[in-house]
């Protein structure tokens, strides 16, 4: 029993005593003289009336619990994104939308709502209440784990007894929903649509690697599916800018099995290329929205800025040179020992920017922020002597630190001392003494010849041609180098991209490379590659394609002072997040930095952000801005500190490339199960929907909702209120009493 008006204990003590003094006072000395017996019960009847109402103030209340009804909560989630609006095959030309409707109004709402409070919402990009008559499969994504997060958030001091979803098991969210966990309340997952998809065809992936050089050949992959079609075969076309360029067929070899695809591309180094995979739509398909897909492959963005060191004049010098200058994107300076002067100094032929060949006066950048400026640096003939200790390990961490390339060649940086037992030996990909070469034989030719691995017929900087087959017959091509050094064996992680018979008949590697750190390196071991320039016809680029293809893919990865990484923005109106780092000349973070973001949309608009410190160590900003339309986003971040640059940067997004709602169409019972088992809760049937509010008590740990009875507004307390005086007024004239 409780009080819904309970007074302070001093005023009931009042109140008490006041009563029992009124009524000692009203029959202390009575009139009539009467026994104590029959006074003792006038006075309790008087005092019985007036403790009665003292308590009848106070309001009593008895709480019990009630056999019906339980004191908690059971949200409803229905999935609202456009997967729902999709038909299956055999059921009525009903949308998956509609029988979750018919589901929500005529069973779950009437029977949950029996035991249970509910509360029906809608789940898309958003969560929001809804109305179960004016359900609308609009959202752009089903973002399922935001949803269960914001029924945590939404319904927090209060008890969630359990959390239905009814849906097609299609999670397009940010996160996966996976990770879900075991949450405060278990899901009971409702399935809409069909598991077995009719006749459907999609385009499940496509990726691509971003283009090396003008004209250089890179692979763009994709995966498509058919349902329904048995072994029928499949075209598929490729679009470059809306433009078809190639054309393939696929055989799926039984149903439903992923089927990979790979076209060789050329886009363009100085502006953004869209590539389109896509398949024809057939009239009987689930969806045709799933039959394509884009992907986006960025210009080559800034300069690549490349140094070039040799420790003695060379054919190869020359022949570089020219072909590195050939190229648009890449920034040459040239360091060339001479040989000493008359005091016995080293003198050096220095060609490049005149603003930074005073750093190049001795041959080899001096401090870590001139050397750091560049992108990769090529070693060519140089011995250990040729640097000074600190530049050696300054070297180390050029590549794994600042994340630089680095390329080793030439007789020089190998026989005798040359570079081995130096920091530089540990991060290159090959032993350089002390070993016996264990490589797997292949299909060699004569001595000095190229001869491809598996490794490097797959490699982007061996590319030569559009297809295998071409690309092997101009390596096969190439004529002999003058010469080869014996190195040793790859180091674990390293791949060796060709390799080559020596004078003596030993099989060593000749191209080998590896990601050491943050940064890449690659090791040469032929003589004279110029020679592929001078016997080859002079209309053959196989020289220029394979040094330029080098030089770009060291320096590929490396970044600058500031970088941005995009993520998000799949579909319009989906967040775009940027993440971006600040770093000074040496690649120290800057945690101060002035950082301006502008955004330009397809349409031409520009949008500026500020973005915010989130890791001061790190020097990390983030930003987010929220697409309105498909389209192509250039993104232009630009650093300052205090009053000095610290650089800028440009990026593209690609907004609507796919349509990820409706990649693989089918009901996924098996993410529903997942969810369900993860949190503790089930999968239940549709036919199975009158077992819910059995299986939510059986599984929620809930308290019975409490029943409140009004114990001093009853009839039995009126009643008690007259009998009493009644019976002492009866006995007072009874006993002769007024």
């Amino acid at each position: 029993m409780v009080f819904d008006a309970l007074m302070p204990w001093w005023l009931i003590a009042i109140l008490v005593i006041g009563a029992v003094g009124v009524t000692f006072r009203a029959y202390w000395r009575p009139l009539v003289p009467v026994s104590i017996g029959f006074r003792s019960v006038l006075m309790s009847l008087r005092l019985s009336v007036l403790l009665l109402l003292i308590l009848i103030l106070q309001r009593p209340v008895l709480l019990e619990p009630s056999t019906d009804r339980l004191d908690a909560i059971v949200p409803i989630l229905v999935d609202v994104s456009r997967s729902m609006r999709l038909k299956d095959a055999n059921d009525d030309g009903h949308r998956r939308i509609d029988e979750a409707s018919r589901l929500v109004e005529e069973v779950l709402l009437p029977s949950i709502g029996e035991v249970f409070d509910v509360d029906l919402l809608g789940f898309g990009e958003l969560l929001s209440s809804v109305e179960p008559t004016n359900l609308r499969a609009d959202a752009r994504q089903s973002d399922l784990q935001g949803a269960l997060r914001g029924v945590r958030e939404r319904y927090r001091g209060r008890t969630v007894a359990g959390v239905i979803v009814v849906s097609d098991g299609g999670e397009t969210g940010s996160e996966s929903v996976e990770v879900s966990g075991a949450g405060a309340f278990p899901v009971f997952a409702v399935g809409v649509g069909r598991a077995v998809i009719e006749r459907d065809r999609e385009v499940l992936d496509v990726t691509v690697g971003p283009a090396n050089l003008a004209n250089s050949v890179i692979d763009l992959s994709a995966s498509v599916v058919s349902h329904g079609f048995g072994k029928e075969p499949i075209e598929v076309r490729l679009l470059e800018n809306g433009r078809l360029v190639q054309l393939d067929w696929v055989t799926p070899a039984e149903s439903g099995a992923p089927l990979p695809i790979v076209f060789r591309v050329s886009p363009k180094s100085d502006v953004a290329t869209r590539y389109t995979v896509e398949v024809p739509v057939d009239p009987s398909e689930l969806t045709p929205d799933n039959n394509a897909m884009r992907v986006l492959v960025p210009p080559s963005g800034r300069l690549r800025r490349v140094l070039l060191v040799e420790g003695a004049p060379g054919y190869d010098h020359s022949f570089l040179k020219r072909a590195w200058l050939q190229d648009e994107g890449i920034e040459l300076d040239s360091v060339v020992l001479k040989g000493a002067n008359d005091r016995g100094q080293n003198t050096f032929y220095i060609q490049g920017d005149t603003d930074r060949t005073l750093a190049l006066s001795t041959g080899y950048p001096q401090n870590r922020s001139a050397l750091f400026f560049y992108d990769a640096i090529v070693l060519a003939n140089t011995p250990a002597e040729f640097f000074s200790p600190d530049q050696l390990n300054m070297t180390v961490d050029f590549v794994s630190k600042r994340g630089g390339g680095l390329l080793v060649f030439g007789a020089q940086a190998f026989v005798g001392r040359g570079l081995a037992s130096t920091p530089i030996e540990t991060i290159l990909p090959l032993y350089l003494a002390g070993r016996t070469t264990t490589i797997a034989q292949g299909a060699v030719r004569e001595p000095n010849t190229v001869s491809l691995t598996a490794a490097g017929a797959n490699h982007g900087l061996m590319r030569l041609g559009m297809t295998t087959d071409i690309n092997q017959a101009r390596w096969d091509a190439v004529p002999p180098l003058a010469g080869v050094a014996a190195l040793g064996d790859p180091k674990p992680g390293a791949s060796v991209l060709a390799h080559t018979v020596g004078a003596g008949g030993g099989l060593y590697p000749l191209i080998a490379v590896q990601r050491y750190g943050r940064g890449r390196t690659m090791v040469f071991t032929g003589e004279a590659s110029w020679r592929w320039k001078m016997l080859l016809p002079s209309d053959d680029d196989t020289y220029d394609t394979f040094w330029k293809q080098t030089v770009r893919w060291l320096s590929e990865i490396a970044p600058g002072p500031v970088t941005v990484s995009t993520e998000g923005g799949r579909v319009a109106g989906e967040v775009v997040h940027l993440e971006i780092s600040s770093r000074d000349s040496t690649y120290e973070t800057v945690s101060n930095a002035s950082i301006t973001v502008h955004v330009t949309g397809p349409a031409g608009d520009i949008q500026e952000i500020r973005p915010s410190l989130t890791d001061a160590l790190a020097g990390r900003y983030t930003a987010k801005f929220t697409p309105a339309q498909s389209g192509v986003y250039r993104i232009d971040v630009r650093a300052d500190q205090e009053s000095s640059s610290l650089g800028n940067v440009e990026t593209r997004v690609l907004v609507g490339g796919s349509d990820r709602e409706l990649n693989d169409p089918r009901m996924n019972s098996e993410a529903l199960a997942r969810l369900a088992g993860r949190t503790g809760g089930a999968v239940v049937p549709v036919e199975a929907l009158g077992e819910l509010p059995r299986q939510l008590r059986e599984r929620a740990t809930v308290s019975a909702t409490l029943v409140r009875l009004d114990l001093w507004n009853n009839v039995w307390v009126f009643l008690l209120l007259v009998f009493l005086p009644s019976v002492e007024w009866l006995l007072r004239r009874q006993w002769g009493m007024r």
